[in-house]
């Protein structure tokens, strides 16, 4: 694709301590060394109003939200995250790297709580107002070792504290979600070294957008 880039989401998913954080940013750095401009950001967390809300969804003090209220307060952030970040950058033609997106969504709070998948799906393509990844790459991984490397990293938060049960469940989510999307979803072996995994994430990506 020559010219101006079109502008597209692309998001990075998996269980907790797959690589996320550290792949979407290396991602980003390579887009932009192609000339694009690439915005990275977080879910929960990339607004301000977001920040606000993670701090809520994942602090170990206070009250547990109901996982009803978890649904809600997860899409209340996505709805304000697509409006004032992700939307506007997509519409003056950058790429958004998303570190979780409504893939999260899906695996934890449908397969990992157990809410109605149907009542999730519904929910958040109304907090996503018609934005929708042009591509995904979820890291795979052991929940077992997924959850040995987040803990590495300092305090466990309350998705972490989970038992290992619903980690497994929510891996399971995303393996589900990729065999029904496999012309979005790429999954990656997240036990693979960093950069061999930075590389092939980027030269994916690249290839895509090129010929989108």
């Amino acid at each position: 694709m020559s010219g101006r880039p079109r502008g597209a989401l692309l998001t990075v998913e998996g269980v907790e301590g797959a690589g996320k954080t550290t792949q979407a940013a290396r991602l980003v750095e390579a887009l932009r060394s192609s000339g694009r401009e690439a915005v990275l950001t977080r879910e929960p967390g990339g607004t301000e109003l977001g920040r606000d809300i993670r701090r809520m969804l994942l602090a170990l003090d206070g009250e547990a939200p109901a996982p009803e209220a978890e649904l809600l307060l997860y899409l209340a952030d996505r709805a304000q995250h697509v409006r004032r970040l992700v939307g506007p950058a997509i519409e003056r033609g950058a790429i958004v790297v998303a570190d979780r997106f409504s893939d999260s969504t899906i695996a934890y709070q449908a397969h990992g709580r157990g809410l109605p998948l149907d009542a999730v799906r519904a929910i958040d393509d109304f907090a996503r107002g018609g934005i929708a990844p042009f591509l995904t790459f979820v890291l795979d991984l052991e929940p077992e070792a997924g959850l040995v490397r987040a803990r590495a990293t300092g305090p466990a938060d309350r998705l972490e504290s989970e038992e290992i049960a619903f980690h497994r469940r929510v891996r399971e989510g995303f393996r589900a979600i990729a065999a029904a999307s496999p012309g979005r979803v790429v999954v990656l072996d997240a036990s693979r070294p960093v950069d061999d995994l930075a590389r092939e994430i980027a030269a994916t990506a690249l290839d895509r957008l090129e010929h989108a």
